[in-house]
C-alpha cells in the first residue's frame, strides 16, 4: 500500500481529485489530497508545499502526483519528505529560477494552443471558456457540479515566484499527458517534458481534467506506476 498524495492545479481545490480518491482506496492505498491556500494572497509556492507536507503528516511510502499548476508544487514536496515516486499528469515543468508567470512564455505555450485551436477549427481570438478548453470531455453531470460549486479565486502570487529549487529533486519521476488536452496540447507538452526531464512522456486519452473525465482510468494508471 502507498499513500498518494494528490496536488491539485490553479482556480481548483480538492474537490477535483475526489471521482480519483476511492478509485485509489478501492485498489489498498492511502490518499492525501489536501485544499492548497489558492485564494490568499498571502501564499506562494512554499507555503503550498507547508500545506502538502502538513497534510502528509508522517505517512510513508509516499506517490505525489501534481496536476497543471500542481507541476510546480510536487517537486517541492518531494524535496521536504522521502516520497518514492513523483507523477506529473498534465503538468507544468518548472526549472530552477523559472516562475509559473514565466513559463507561458519559456515554454512557447500561447503559440502552441493557438495553433492547435486552429488545427481543430476553433476560434483563436474568442474570450476564454472554461467549458471548452477545461471540461469538453467530462461528464455532463460533473460539469454541472462544477458549475454550482463555483470557480475558486486563484491569487496571483505563486504566479511572480522563482521556483526555488536549484534542479530537480532526486526521486523517480513519470509524466502522463492526456492526447486532447486542448490547454496544453499534447505536442507542446511531448517537446517540454523531453527537454526539461529528459525523457519522453507517457499518454492517455482525454483533456486536461482526467480525474474528472477519466477517475478509474487515471487511478490505474497511478497505481501501475506504484508497482512497476
Amino acid at each position: 500500500m502507498a499513500t498518494y498524495v494528490l496536488i491539485h492545479g490553479a482556480g481548483s481545490d480538492s474537490w477535483y481529485w475526489h471521482l480519483v480518491v476511492p478509485e485509489l482506496r478501492a485498489l489498498g492505498h492511502d490518499v492525501v489530497a489536501p485544499d492548497l491556500p489558492s485564494q490568499d494572497d498571502r501564499a506562494g509556492l512554499s507555503e503550498y508545499a507547508d500545506v502538502v507536507v502538513e497534510a502528509i503528516g508522517g505517512r510513508s511510502d509516499l506517490v505525489v502526483v501534481g496536476q497543471s499548476l500542481g507541476g510546480f508544487t510536487a517537486p517541492l514536496v518531494c524535496d521536504r519528505v522521502p516520497a518514492s515516486l513523483l507523477i506529473l499528469v498534465a503538468a507544468m515543468v518548472p526549472l530552477p529560477g523559472e516562475s509559473p508567470g514565466d513559463w507561458w512564455a519559456s515554454t512557447g505555450w500561447a503559440q502552441a494552443r493557438r495553433e492547435q485551436a486552429e488545427r481543430e477549427g476553433r476560434p483563436v481570438d474568442a474570450e476564454f471558456d472554461a467549458r471548452t478548453e477545461f471540461f469538453h470531455d467530462v461528464p455532463r453531470e460533473v460539469v454541472d457540479e462544477a458549475w454550482a460549486r463555483g470557480e475558486r479565486r486563484q491569487s496571483g502570487t505563486p504566479f511572480g515566484q522563482p521556483w526555488p529549487l536549484a534542479k530537480w529533486p532526486d526521486v523517480r519521476t513519470e509524466f502522463l499527458l492526456c492526447r486532447d488536452d486542448r490547454f496544453f496540447p499534447a505536442e507542446f507538452l511531448r517537446r517540454v517534458v523531453r527537454e526539461r526531464l529528459g525523457r519522453a512522456p507517457d499518454e492517455m486519452d482525454g483533456g486536461h481534467l482526467p480525474a474528472l473525465s477519466r477517475p478509474k482510468e487515471l487511478a490505474a494508471r497511478l497505481d501501475a506506476y506504484h508497482i512497476s
